[in-house]
This record gives structure tokens, C-alpha cells and sequence, in this order.
């Protein structure tokens, strides 16, 4: 009798290199922020760019990313996550890799496009792929603080390095510094990552449509209100768009048989909580970055180098946090971790608007970066959790793509904001301003109900 055939070699999973390879694409994506914002006056200067081209350098990646989230995320349902995500990882890998070329204003703000596309595949489902490998639970709020504290770690690296090759070389040499990552994720992925199962179904073309030029509408007025002011017509124009168009997406959801974005995703209170929280924190913090790399560059006369290093601390701080917010939530509850890191981002924020001409580095600004480093920590875990958890099958692609969009339209919000404020009252109420976003962080906290879970449907 024939002997039975050979049982077909399955590769087993590995969780932990996987997760390594996603956590290294988040530390990529936040990374280039810091590489492209060190590298910006060298460009300005290389060529040419006016206040607006500067614009559209940072606006370009924004509309992209922010605009293609939600259809990035059921991409990556339908077609695959880790093909999705790879893909992804290719596109701004490549851009990464020709931008140092760029000889002009219009050829760079495409490449950046062309990033910003990369950036809305991979995030998303990048986070889908740590949600189907690690349960609800403890494996999954430890995956999700490898990933803070990479993202972290990346910008306090991507800072100092991005300053020093600023100091000593061109800004085109700074610009590559994210290629290698990009190439080690692909050459890594694919034997790490174990393909998921995907979700048969054509793709809602007019819920993708709507979902990315309304969010693309948002992202730019948002940007415009940044540099023009929130009185702006333009700016009002696109935002009061983005709702009209947000509102026929809903309806178009409400009907689709395969949505981009299901909307019992938002009948739990918790869940909605967890996207106020996450929508509010980045202007907690975009202030340190943004009003801080001026200042210290500015009016304190330390150099590009030299504000890197001042502002190291924030990202060193909240990549150490990451690991203790873990064991923290086990004890508080992501109700009470949360509120508490709103209350140090709250209490950073109020530090620094005491900021003037005669402050210290040591007495003044560090102890309020320790602050702001630890609270943002606690503020990532609790509302990524309930977001996530409690999910239909088939849906983890669309809720972190979800959670990413209203982390990326937070950032967009807060910024406007902050800018808004400064250029007319001054960096102190531009902190100020910080401390209101981080204030409605920690109302949305105590709002959370504490020991209930997050279902899919109703309720929780």
C-alpha cells in the first residue's frame, strides 16, 4: 500500500518577531515627522520654497494619509493585512528613498503624496495585524506598549540624528535616514508575518470616496486655519465641506452591504469615549514639539542639534512609561490610567505657558517634558484598547483605521488650534491651549465606565 503523502510544511507563527517588524513600521512612520520638520529650513533654503510651499510639504503627506485612512484599514480586511501592509511599507519606503533627489517644490509635495498613501495602507493595518495575533488581554496591551515605545524611541533617535546630520550635512543626506528601517521591514515581513483571512466583498466605492475627500477636506482646512487663521473663508469652506460630506457617508454607510467603516463601531459609549480621548490628546502635546523647537532655536540660540537634544527627554520619558502604563492599567483600569496621564499632560501644559525670556532649562521646561512624556504614555494604551476591543470578526482592520484617523484629524485639530492662539496671544496661551485639549482628554476618562467592556453591538 502506498505510503500516505507527505502533510504540507505549515510555517509557524511568530508573534514576536512579527510584532517587532509592525512596531519598527510605527517607529518609521513617526520617524520621518521629525526628520521632515528638522529638514525644512535646509529645503527652504535648497530651494526656494516660500511660506506656502513649505505648506505643502507637511500638507501633502496630511491629505494623503488623513484622506485614505478609513480605506486603507478595509483594504487590508478584504485583500489582506499583511499584503496591504507590506504594500504600504513599499510605497513609503520608495518615496522615503527618491525625496533626497527632489529638485523642486512640485516634484517633492507628489513624493510626499506618494508617502502619505504608503503611510494610510500600512498604519492600519499594521495595528489590525497586533489585534488579530494578540488576544484581548494582557498580550495585547504589552503589544500595544512595544509599539508606543518604539514610535517613541524613533522620534527621540530620529531628533537627535536628524539634528546632528543637519549640523554637519545636507538636508537631503537627513531625509534617508528612515530607507533602511523601511528595507528591513520588507525584507522581514514576509516570513514573520503570517497572512490573515480575508473578508470576501467589493469595496464601497462611494463610502471610500466620500470618507477620503471629506477627511482630505477636514485635513486641509484644518491646515489652512494652522497658517491663515480659524476666520479664514477657505478654511471655513473646507471644514464646513468635510461635514456635509461626513454626513452623507454616514447615510451611505448606514445602507452599504460591505461599509468602510461599520457604524456599530460607534453604539458603544465607551468606544466613542476612547475616540474623544485619542482626538483630544495630540494638542496636549503638539505644543512641545512645534512652539519649543522655535523657541529653543529662536530665542534661546541652541541650534538644531541643540533643540533636539532639549526636547529628547518628552519621547525618552513616555518610551520608558510605555512598559510601567502596562502594569499600571492592570491595577487602575484604562478609566483611571487615563485620567491620570490627561492630568500630567494638563499639568506639563500649564508648566510651560509659564515659559519666558528668563526661564531655565532644568528649573522651567524639563520638569514639565517629564510630565508631558509620562502622561502621554498613559494616554495611549486605555483608548486603543476599547477601541479595539469587542470587535466582530472582520472588523479590525476598519476600527484601527478608524482609530488612526481621528488620531491623525486630533493632530490636525490641535495644531490649528495651538497656531491659532499663538499667533495672536503668544506661546503661553498656545499652552494653554494644550491644557484645554488635554482637559476634555481627561473629562472623556472619568466618563468611561469603569469594568465594562467594549461589545460590538450596543451598550458597553
Amino acid at each position: 500500500m502506498a505510503a500516505p503523502p507527505p502533510a504540507p510544511k505549515t510555517r509557524r507563527p511568530r508573534p514576536g518577531l512579527a510584532l517587532a517588524v509592525i512596531a519598527s513600521c510605527n517607529a518609521m512612520i513617526q520617524l520621518d515627522d521629525a526628520i521632515v520638520n528638522i529638514a525644512l529650513p535646509g529645503m527652504r533654503a535648497d530651494l526656494g520654497l516660500s511660506d506656502v510651499g513649505s505648506s505643502w510639504v507637511l500638507n501633502a503627506y496630511l491629505l494623503a494619509f488623513g484622506g485614505l485612512l478609513l480605506l486603507g484599514g478595509r483594504a487590508g480586511d478584504i485583500l489582506g493585512r499583511r499584503r496591504v501592509f507590506l504594500t504600504g511599507v513599499a510605497l513609503f519606503t520608495a518615496a522615503a528613498a527618491v525625496r533626497g533627489l527632489a529638485s523642486s517644490v512640485e516634484l517633492l509635495t507628489v513624493i510626499r503624496v506618494v508617502q502619505g498613501v504608503g503611510a494610510a495602507l500600512a498604519a492600519p493595518s499594521g495595528l489590525a495585524l497586533v489585534l488579530s495575533m494578540f488576544e484581548e488581554g494582557a498580550p495585547r496591551k504589552r503589544a500595544i506598549a512595544v509599539c508606543t515605545a518604539a514610535g517613541a524611541v524613533s522620534t527621540a533617535g530620529g531628533l537627535l540624528l536628524a539634528g546632528t546630520l543637519s549640523s554637519l550635512s545636507s538636508w537631503r543626506w537627513e531625509l534617508l535616514l528612515n530607507v533602511p528601517l523601511g528595507v528591513l521591514i520588507l525584507v522581514l515581513g514576509p516570513l514573520a508575518i503570517t497572512e490573515t483571512r480575508r473578508n470576501p466583498g467589493r469595496f464601497d466605492v462611494a463610502g471610500a470616496l466620500l470618507s477620503a475627500v471629506g477627511a482630505a477636506a477636514l485635513v486641509y482646512g484644518l491646515a489652512r486655519a494652522a497658517e491663515q487663521g480659524l476666520g479664514d473663508v477657505r478654511a471655513l469652506v473646507c471644514v464646513a465641506g468635510a461635514v456635509v460630506l461626513f454626513s452623507v457617508f454616514a447615510g451611505v454607510e448606514r445602507r452599504a452591504v460591505r461599509p468602510i467603516v461599520s457604524l456599530h463601531l460607534f453604539r458603544s459609549r465607551n468606544r466613542i469615549l476612547a475616540y474623544v480621548g485619542t482626538l483630544a490628546v495630540p494638542g496636549s502635546i503638539m505644543g512641545a514639539y512645534f512652539f519649543l523647537n522655535r523657541y529653543f532655536q529662536q530665542e534661546a540660540g541652541y541650534g538644531p542639534l541643540g533643540a533636539a537634544v532639549a526636547l529628547t527627554p518628552l519621547a525618552a520619558t513616555m518610551a520608558v512609561m510605555a512598559w510601567a502604563a502596562v502594569r499600571l492599567e492592570r491595577r487602575l483600569g484604562p478609566r483611571y490610567l487615563m485620567a491620570g496621564g490627561a492630568a500630567l499632560l494638563l499639568t506639563g501644559n500649564l508648566g510651560l505657558s509659564q515659559l519666558g525670556p528668563g526661564s531655565s532649562y532644568a528649573g522651567g521646561i524639563l520638569p514639565a517634558l517629564l510630565l508631558l512624556g509620562a502622561g502621554m504614555a498613559c494616554c495611549v494604551i486605555p483608548p486603543t484598547v476599547l477601541a479595539t476591543s469587542g470587535l466582530r470578526r472582520g472588523d479590525a482592520g476598519a476600527a484601527s483605521s478608524m482609530l488612526n484617523a481621528v488620531q491623525t484629524l486630533g493632530g490636525s485639530l490641535g495644531l490649528a488650534m495651538l497656531v491659532a492662539v499663538a499667533s495672536r496671544s503668544g506661546m503661553s496661551l498656545g499652552f494653554t491651549a494644550g491644557a484645554v485639549c488635554a482637559g476634555v482628554a481627561l473629562l472623556a476618562a472619568l466618563l468611561i465606565r469603569p469594568g465594562a467592556g467594549v461589545s460590538a453591538g450596543a451598550g458597553a
